[in-house]
């Protein structure tokens, strides 16, 4: 759900072809965003050459739409922010545990693995996150997840297009074999 309604996730590409979603922690109990979050959203500048490269970005958290526009506006934020609030998002891309749900993985840990890297999870709880989509049509790929202070290094336009399939989309550079050869690749 977005300020303007209800949101599929191939809408938030708005037409173009990579999208990246970053998972910011709002649990629908806080009147506040996490703290490390909004330091994160605040370090991103300007974003604007994104839309330059096929790629928008969109901030996703579990809060409801209203608590999320009115810390918009108190930040002074203009990114689209949508709320996942009453849907599986979230869960389906592990930024929000709740072991009463099933079994919790982060950052590709499940088990003793993520007990000893972030201790016993007993209720549902955030975690940050970014997601990275690539779409042909109305064909949706997932192709790129960062979690934890993996996603502390994300905070300009560069560092976000180099998680993203096209890259930074420079002349000098080869696109892999099998991948699309455009928009930058001949």
């Amino acid at each position: 759900m977005g300020a303007d309604g209800e949101k599929r996730l191939i809408d938030l590409f708005q037409g173009r072809r990579q999208l990246i979603v970053h998972h910011f922690m709002f649990d629908p109990a806080w009147d506040k965003g996490c703290s490390s979050c909004t330091w994160h959203a605040s370090s991103f500048g300007n974003l604007k050459s994104l839309a330059a490269t096929d790629t928008s970005m969109v901030t996703v958290s579990r809060a409801p739409i209203e608590k999320l526009i009115a810390y918009q506006r108190e930040k002074g934020w203009s990114n689209l922010w949508y709320s996942s609030y009453g849907t599986e998002f979230n869960y389906d891309f592990m930024v929000t545990l709740d072991p009463s749900r099933g079994p919790v993985q982060y950052n590709y840990k499940i088990g003793e693995e993520l007990k000893k890297a972030i201790g016993t999870i007993e209720g549902s709880t955030e975690w940050p996150g970014f997601s990275v989509f690539f779409r042909i049509g109305d064909e949706v790929f997932h192709t790129y997840s960062a979690f934890g202070r993996g996603v502390e290094n994300l905070t300009d336009s560069n560092r976000l297009l180099d998680i993203t399939p096209y890259g930074r989309q420079e002349d000098f550079e080869d696109s892999p074999e099998g991948w699309p050869q455009s928009p930058t690749y001949g």
